[in-house]
């Protein structure tokens, strides 16, 4: 079984507590020829690429022109760079030695620069989401860019599960770059929602960390077996076996006040 998430626009760069070893992403060629193309970019074509601001264009530009894809000491390992929502329910900063080991087989999270990383990969501090429409040699776009690369990457990565399936806790930006046609494993999308006077809808703050929080209960448990994934119960979520089908399951849980809140901003 292989979970697969997205990575995250925040980063923490700090070096963890306690060292752990670090793996060398796979698609490094690759990753070298994007990190030149995004370099050859003005602070103005990364603002109009990727709708970000000038100050973050700036950043963003010194970040590529930095970017060294030879130097295999620089960056720290993915799970622990990225900071974003759903890396706040993952939290991989506390999982301990044997954890991250076990997730090294079993966690996936797909990068518009590297493709798909393990948890332990060395990266360096980057921005490009995958649904950037940076012109290069293979066509206008980062998922013509990585074509069949990252399924064909994901069916070699399940050979030997117990159960080669992915969970997908992407979002569908990310899963986007997973081509249906050459993935070779069955797909389950896990879907988190709120409910609250009989209405029932996706929250995305809530549902990114809930993505997280189930990769963590994935490797907390050791789990091996999809089905086991129904039982995770973590913040209140049930598995809704009613609204679900074979490859989407639902889980939800009712309203609290942190919802409300979220819901009253959303009706805005």
């Amino acid at each position: 079984m292989l979970i697969v998430l997205s990575p995250a626009k925040r980063l923490d760069f700090t070096e963890p507590a306690t060292p752990l070893p670090a793996t060398q992403p796979r698609f490094t060629e690759d990753t070298a020829s994007l990190a030149v193309t995004a370099r050859r970019q003005t602070q103005a074509d990364l603002r109009r690429l990727m709708g970000i601001s000038e100050d973050l264009a700036k950043l963003n530009q010194a970040r590529f022109k930095a970017f060294d894809p030879e130097a295999t000491e620089v960056g720290i390992q993915a799970a622990l760079a990225f900071a974003g929502d759903v890396y706040q329910g993952l939290d991989a900063r506390s999982l301990d030695a044997a954890a991250m080991d076990w997730s090294q087989d079993r966690l996936r999270i797909l990068s518009g620069l590297y493709g798909l990383l393990r948890p332990l990969d060395r990266i360096q501090p980057y921005r490009l989401e995958m649904g950037t429409r940076l012109k290069t040699r293979r066509g206008g776009s980062l998922y013509d860019f990585w074509g069949d690369r990252i399924s064909k990457c994901l069916n070699a990565d399940a050979e030997g599960h117990p159960e080669p399936v992915v969970i997908n806790l992407a979002s569908q930006e990310y899963f986007g770059a997973v081509d249906a046609k050459a993935l070779k494993l069955p797909v389950i999308t896990p879907q988190f929602r709120e409910n609250k006077d009989g209405e029932s809808r996706i929250i995305s703050f809530f549902a990114k960390k809930a993505r997280g929080t189930m990769a963590r209960f994935a490797i907390e448990n050791r789990i091996e077996k999809a089905a086991d994934l129904k039982g995770f119960d973590i913040d209140g979520y049930a598995f809704d076996k009613a609204a679900s089908s074979e490859s989407e399951w639902i889980f939800t849980r009712s309203g609290n006040s942190a919802w409300r809140v979220a819901f009253a901003t959303a009706k805005r």
